[in-house]
């Protein structure tokens, strides 16, 4: 093992020459292999045996954990999980204040530093940090011991929540970590927060004095510094603004906040098609001029708010459309492996799969992310309802406030971060009334969501997160009787008194869960619909016809919510999540190769921003629909939805395809789709001769889009009496 790790200066673009003597922030990374075991008693092991990478989970330790298989049971006996690190610190940082820094990790942290306790934190989500200084040793080698204790172990008063759809709370450090050296001053947090409509930015920032509190009568209790503050361009290093604070007082031995307001006029604005992003470079100075710290934070200028019933990016309506990623289930995944650490599988993941569905936003459900998973958000220009793992209540009031606040300090940087959600279908009224609206002051930049909650618990109801699963006997899991009106699907306005709430409140309605028709990648039922799939199509159905039935279903479902206006954004569930859990997710074969099943396919259509849905139930699977009359004519109507600002042009052509995928019928008309609007068009078609089971295609071509091909809604149909109905399985290009 390399004992030596190199000392790496944060990159800072130069200021102006009277940044006198720059000197940056240095920093020490920590990441990589570790050494690792496991302990019954709090004591560190005699011996180390296993290495693990950090960041990283205690799965991935080599050779594996002895309870390996008790852990993904939920049947092991809790254990201490020590890594070990050791490293060198140059000399000339000996007059240095040290602080070590562990972005996440779980659960309990503790950290000892050649023999010392630097302390212990029961944060998960949130950095955990300790002053290093006086533990370290200079020129010469250093040994740090992290101490990661089990979730069962974790105090009541801890923010750490609970998920009643997980079995394993691995532990681990699961983002970086690293040892940071600065002057007598420390930029501890900044956050950025811009504001197109003020053409500024205003930086916020928690300093932190390392200079001893106040001992003596006549001794200072405070001292003063100045800040500047650049601002570039971040791929170019074009300069863009700059501004400074002098005279700053700072207490000793405690944080002090500091405001300054930064003018951005004409700035490059930040959209997800446009993901322009700034850096800003901060410096902290004593009053004799040195430098005593400095960072480097990248931010986005955009506004993100709410008109009435809709969210606004930059002045704009904006409707959003996308998924969820259950990051902390997929964590229990046999084939998890290392794969959230990876930067290629993640930007595939969050950039490159998302573009080519149209999607431009994502829900992060019951569980954060690691940092550069936003990073990588940011410059895709994906926008995330970011949520913490609350899901059952766990915690108390006045640590949830700590870390919750510690969260918008830490990850409110990011552009991409639009919506910070709080709570997932549950309630809690300190939460909802009291911290959400503290928050608020510290963060004026973003929405706030609180799970179930809305204008009858919450005074501040900006947006709520309706969940409309449809699918027949999903609420009773067909115990006795399925219980749940049958549901028409294909009809785009079948709303029943049940679902009207969502239409007729006053906040921003985000339907971020719906479907209810989960399938593991093999082809298999999930947990929690066994019951579904045995109803609709029998127990002994194959793969593959449960892999189209969930593709017809999802694609009718968001066709059908997509219709209705009056929403905010749609976000289906899930693209990410535990194979062989409660739920699953979209992909096929080996989730490393990240291969799309046929509902990801199709999702490319009824997401497309502009898109013409059929108005008509589906006469497959809805088992009340009678057959149609042969030869008769068929009059529906379409309905055209446009997320855009501008009107979209284009072509719709109707076909229907018989059981072996030949054309027996088509026409074709012209359609003007209006600026984020839904335009209904009735029109006819004559149905075949022949009785069978046929396929109807609606295939939407705007101007100027041939190349990428027609946007297609489509609807079983049964014509006649027939012995049976076999369909055509169409399935879209990729």
């Amino acid at each position: 093992m390399n004992k030596s790790l190199s000392v790496i200066a944060v990159t800072l673009l130069a200021l102006s020459s009277s940044a006198g003597s720059l000197q940056a922030r240095r920093i020490i990374d920590l990441n990589g292999t570790w050494e690792f075991d496991q302990t019954e008693a709090a004591f560190p092991p005699k011996k180390f045996t296993r290495s693990i990478p950090v960041p990283g989970l205690i799965f991935l330790a080599e050779p594996k954990i002895e309870q390996l298989e008790a852990y993904r049971a939920g049947t092991y006996q809790s254990r201490y999980n020590w890594y070990r690190k050791k490293f060198t610190v140059s000399a000339d940082l000996k007059d240095s204040q040290a602080v070590l820094t562990l972005r996440k990790s779980k659960y309990i942290t503790r950290a000892i530093l050649n023999g010392i306790d630097l302390g212990q934190s029961v944060a998960c989500y949130t950095p955990v940090e300790f002053i290093a200084s006086a533990a370290l040793r200079y020129g010469t080698e250093n040994e740090l011991l992290v101490c990661l204790d089990d979730r069962k172990r974790l105090p009541s008063q801890a923010a750490g929540s609970t998920d009643k759809e997980k079995v394993t709370y691995w532990p681990g450090i699961w983002d970086e970590v690293s040892l940071s050296f600065s002057g007598t001053f420390r930029i501890s947090r900044a956050l950025v927060l811009p504001s197109v409509s003020q053409a500024k930015a205003t930086i916020k920032l928690q300093v932190r004095s390392f200079i001893s509190a106040q001992v003596r009568y006549g001794d200072p209790m405070a001292d003063s510094c100045t800040i500047q503050v650049a601002v570039y361009e971040k791929d170019s290093g074009k300069p863009a603004a700059s501004a400074s604070k002098q005279t700053v007082e700072l207490k000793r031995d405690n944080l002090t906040e500091v405001s300054i307001d930064l003018p951005l006029a004409g700035a490059h604005l930040w959209f997800p098609d446009d993901p322009f992003l700034y850096r800003a470079v901060i410096l902290l100075k004593g009053l004799d001029g040195a430098v005593s710290d400095s960072i480097v934070k990248n931010f986005g200028m955009r506004d993100f708010g709410r008109e009435g019933k809709h969210f606004t990016l930059n002045g704009e309506k904006i409707f959003l459309r996308g998924t969820n990623i259950t990051l902390h289930r997929f964590f229990e995944d046999p084939e998890c492996a290392g794969l959230p650490w990876d930067r290629t599988w993640v930007k595939k993941l969050l950039s490159e799969i998302p573009q080519k569905l149209g999607w431009n936003a994502m829900r992060i459900c019951v569980g954060i992310a690691p940092d550069f998973w936003y990073d990588i958000a940011d410059e895709s220009g994906l926008l995330l309802q970011n949520e913490w793992l609350y899901w059952q209540s766990h915690g108390w009031d006045e640590q949830i406030r700590a870390e919750y606040s510690d969260w918008v300090w830490s990850d409110g940087n990011h552009p991409s971060i639009t919506i910070w959600d709080a709570i997932n279908e549950n309630w809690d009224s300190y939460i909802g009334n009291s911290l959400i609206p503290e928050l608020k002051k510290l963060d004026p930049t973003r929405i706030w969501d609180a799970g179930y909650m809305t204008s009858e618990h919450m005074t501040l109801d900006e947006m709520d997160e309706p969940h409309p699963y449809m699918v027949f006997g999903h609420r009773t899991g067909f115990r006795d009787q399925p219980g749940d009106p049958p549901y028409p699907l294909g009809d785009l306005q079948y709303w029943p008194p049940s679902r009207q709430s969502f239409l007729n409140s006053g906040a921003a309605q985000l339907v971020n869960e719906y479907g209810w028709v989960w399938l593991w990648r093999d082809g298999r039922p999930a947990k929690l619909t066994i019951g579904v799939y045995a109803y609709y199509l029998g127990e002994q159905a194959t793969p593959e016809e449960r892999r189209e039935f969930q593709a017809y279903w999802v694609q009718l479902q968001t066709e059908w919510l997509r219709a209705e206006r009056s929403f905010a954004g749609v976000l289906a569930f899930c693209y990410l999540t535990n194979n062989y859990g409660f739920t699953g997710d979209w992909f096929t074969g080996p989730v490393a190769g990240l291969n799309p099943g046929p509902a990801l396919k199709w999702f490319k259509h009824c997401f497309a921003p502009a898109a013409v849905f059929i108005d008509l139930q589906d006469s497959r699977y809805n088992r009340d629909v009678p057959p149609l009359e042969p030869g008769a004519w068929l009059s529906f109507d379409l309905a055209g939805v446009n997320d855009l600002k501008s009107e979209v042009k284009g072509r719709v052509k109707l076909r229907i395809l018989d059981s072996a995928g030949q054309e027996t019928v088509s026409r074709e008309l012209s359609l003007t789709l209006p600026g984020y609007l839904k335009k209904y068009t009735p029109v006819a078609i004559q149905l075949p001769q022949q009785p069978g089971g046929y396929l109807l295609l609606a295939e939407f071509t705007p101007e100027g889009g041939a190349d990428t091909g027609p946007v297609i809604s489509r609807r079983y149909l049964k014509v006649g009496n027939a012995a049976s109905y076999k369909f055509y399985d169409y399935q879209p290009g990729w």
